[in-house]
């Protein structure tokens, strides 16, 4: 049970798996309350996919996504035999590459044990897959009595406890309480339902409390500010660090190289570049002899760093010798992440 210094939530799963049972968001990868009455399982394939995909990104941004990578590779034993430059490639625009290099690695690893194990402990061996991962995985697609808390579920239980002490180990009083709510019928739906509660009707501001389904359990609420929850320590303003991306042109074709498989967007296509230094932008060093031009700069912000990027741009008349490069259809060029994305636009220009 919830710790007792809380309010009694014990009936928040009757409540909630209610609510959704009738509202239950239609997503491409989910088997609604409906189909599972009937016997249709979720495919944990699917279910794994879309958890990894879906992490640091939006819904409406990662689903199309999710379309492609499912229509090309239908299954976990198709994408763990994807060349890892297309994999790479599809991910180009979802961030966070290291995901892609993990989703692999574990397609791999669960296509040779012949399946996605089925519990919470086993699944946390696998790679790229922590303990929100393996509980949603757990529990939606196997069942299991597991707990799964992202963001939306650490904002809802926030509210629902009116959790005013330190951050992080509030959050362990989340966790232990979730796992200690979870029915042991309805997992799955009830991670999915808490889910959707934190996505559409407990958001991070101007909460619908009217129309939610377990407000008379919220302590937030209670008080008149649900908007105040969760309580999170002040944000740490991010260092900034300096590079240039050289965008080099003969005639239809353009150079881009591809990033060393360890490190920050490791595997990637890429524009050739500096290294990424603070302090403030380095002296030049164009991959090749040419008459260079500044044509301004681009920023991006990482998770630990925020970069200015210094776009530097220049035609030649033949290729240059340069090791690793990739010449492209200039007018075709796919697969490069955000960031180089945003500097080659600006070189277009």
């Amino acid at each position: 049970m919830a710790p007792a210094k809380h309010r009694d939530l014990n009936s928040l799963p009757g409540k909630l798996l209610p609510w959704f049972e009738r509202h239950a968001r239609d997503l491409p990868w989910r088997t609604l309350p409906a189909d599972r009455a009937v016997g249709e399982r979720p495919d944990p394939y699917r279910v794994w996919l879309c958890e990894i995909m879906m992490q640091q990104t939006t819904i409406p941004h990662g689903t199309p996504y999710f379309h492609a990578f499912t229509e090309r590779w239908p299954s976990v034993e198709a994408l763990a035999a994807a060349k890892d430059e297309d994999v790479m490639s599809a991910w180009a625009g979802l961030g966070y590459y290291a995901r892609a290099r993990n989703l692999l690695k574990c397609a791999r690893e669960v296509t040779a044990r012949g399946g996605f194990p089925e519990t919470e402990a086993e699944l946390r061996k696998l790679p790229g897959i922590g303990p929100y991962t393996a509980g949603a995985i757990a529990a939606i697609a196997f069942d299991q009595k597991a707990a799964a808390v992202d963001g939306n579920v650490d904002r809802v239980f926030a509210r629902l406890l009116a959790l005013k002490g330190e951050w992080a180990a509030e959050k362990k009083v989340i966790a232990e309480t979730v796992r200690a709510l979870v029915p042991e019928d309805r997992p799955g739906e009830f991670a999915e339902a808490l889910m959707d509660l934190g996505a559409t009707v407990c958001t991070p501001t101007k909460p619908n409390c009217l129309i939610c389904p377990v407000s008379d359990l919220c302590a937030a609420r209670a008080e008149g500010e649900p908007e105040r929850y969760p309580i999170k320590p002040a944000k740490v303003a991010k260092p900034v660090r300096y590079g240039t991306a050289y965008v080099l042109r003969v005639k239809d074709q353009v150079l881009l190289v591809r990033r060393p498989d360890k490190g920050l967007l490791g595997g990637m296509l890429a524009l050739p570049t500096e290294d990424w230094v603070e302090g403030g932008f380095a002296e030049t060093r164009p991959p090749a002899t040419a008459e260079w031009e500044d044509i301004g700069e681009v920023r991006h912000v990482f998770t630990h760093f925020a970069l200015r990027f210094r776009v530097m741009r220049a035609e030649a008349a033949r290729k240059p010798k340069i090791p690793g490069a990739i010449w492209t259809n200039a007018n075709a060029v796919k697969g490069l992440p955000s960031v180089f994305e945003k500097a080659y636009k600006l070189a277009l220009k």
